[in-house]
C-alpha cells in the first residue's frame, strides 16, 4: 500500500456543530510516512469451521495523547481484503478506511483491518452474511482478541458503505463486554436496491436494530454523495429512536465532487464522494475527534 503525506484540511461541517480542536491529534494526522508492512496478521477460528484473518498495528506512542483506543475497520463492497503475509490488503486497498488507517495510527490509535471469513471470500464476499447473527459473533471474537493484543481500553467499529451493515449488525446484537464502545457508520447503506437480482442488495442499517445500541454512534456522510444507497438526505433516518449515549449525524463538505448530481449506483465506488475522495485528512480528523469524545 502506497502512502503519502496528507495536509490537514479545515473544511469540516457537522450538522451545525462547531469544530473542537485537539492540537496533538491534528498535528499527528498532518504527516504520515510509508511503512514496510501493514500489520501483524492474526487468524481466528470463527463460525462453523471458518477462519477470519485480520492485521493490526499499534498507534504511535505520544506523550500527550494516550488514547488506549483500537479501531476495527470494516470495508465496503464484498469485504474481501485478501491480506498478504505482511498484513497488506491485495483487494479493496483504495477504500477510505484503508487510506485513513495510517492517519489514525499517527494520532496514537491502533488500527485493525478485518478480512472476510474463509467461507465468504468468493466473488460476492460477505454478501448477505453481513447482517447474520454469526457474523456479529465473529466480530465479537475479533474485538476480544484485539483488546488482549493491543491492551486497548476501548474498541470501536468503523464500517464504510456495505461495511456499515457489518458494524451496525454487531453493535445491535452484541451486549456487555462483547459490544463495541463506539460505532462509526460512514456512507451507510440507508436504502435497498430492489431492482438488483441479489436479495442482499436490499439490506439497510436501519433494519439491523442499530437503534438499540447504547454506546457512542456517529453516522457520517458526504453532502455530495449521489450513491443511491447512501444519499445524505437519508442520514438522519439511521438515528431515529437511537438509544446511543452519544450520537451525531455529520455531513462532510468540499472535495472535488459537486452537490446535486443525479443519484446513481455508479456513484457507489471509489473516486466518488461516497468514498470521501481526496478528503482523507478531513475524514480521519473528524472521526478522530468524535472517538475522543468531541464533535465531528
Amino acid at each position: 500500500m502506497k502512502l503519502r503525506a496528507w495536509a490537514l484540511g479545515l473544511c469540516l461541517v457537522s450538522a451545525g456543530a462547531a469544530r473542537a480542536a485537539n492540537p496533538a491529534a491534528d498535528a499527528a494526522i498532518a504527516t504520515v510516512t510509508a511503512l514496510a508492512h501493514c500489520g501483524a496478521v492474526v487468524s481466528l477460528a470463527t463460525h462453523g469451521n471458518s477462519t477470519t484473518r485480520y492485521s493490526w498495528l499499534p498507534g504511535q506512542k505520544l506523550a500527550d495523547l494516550a488514547t488506549g483506543v483500537a479501531l476495527v475497520l470494516l470495508v465496503g463492497g464484498p469485504g474481501t481484503l485478501d491480506l498478504d503475509d505482511k498484513g497488506c490488503p491485495r483487494h479493496l486497498n483504495a477504500n477510505i478506511l484503508v487510506r485513513s488507517a495510517p492517519l489514525w495510527r499517527a494520532a496514537g490509535l491502533a488500527t485493525v483491518l478485518v478480512d472476510a471469513p474463509s467461507d465468504w471470500s468468493g466473488e460476492d464476499g460477505l454478501a448477505g452474511f453481513r447482517i447474520d447473527a454469526a457474523h456479529a459473533q465473529d466480530l465479537a471474537r475479533v474485538m476480544q482478541d484485539v483488546r488482549k493484543r493491543t491492551g486497548a481500553q476501548r474498541v470501536w467499529l468503523i464500517g464504510h458503505s456495505r461495511g456499515s451493515l457489518s458494524a451496525a449488525n454487531a453493535a445491535a446484537r452484541l451486549r456487555d463486554a462483547d459490544a463495541p464502545d463506539g460505532v462509526v457508520l460512514a456512507s451507510p447503506m440507508l436504502s435497498g436496491e430492489g431492482a438488483r437480482r441479489k436479495p442482499w442488495a436490499t439490506q439497510t442499517v436501519q433494519a439491523t436494530g442499530i437503534q438499540d445500541f447504547t454506546g457512542a454512534l456517529l453516522v457520517l456522510g458526504h453532502a455530495a454523495d449521489n450513491c443511491t444507497r447512501s444519499l445524505p438526505s437519508l442520514l438522519d433516518a439511521a438515528t431515529q429512536g437511537a438509544k446511543a449515549a452519544r450520537v451525531q449525524v455529520a455531513r462532510l463538505t468540499g472535495g472535488p465532487r459537486s452537490v446535486g448530481r443525479a443519484a446513481s449506483l455508479n456513484a457507489c465506488e471509489v473516486h466518488e464522494a461516497q468514498d470521501f475522495v481526496d478528503q482523507d485528512a478531513e475524514f480521519a480528523a473528524g472521526v478522530l475527534r468524535f472517538v475522543l469524545g468531541q464533535r465531528f
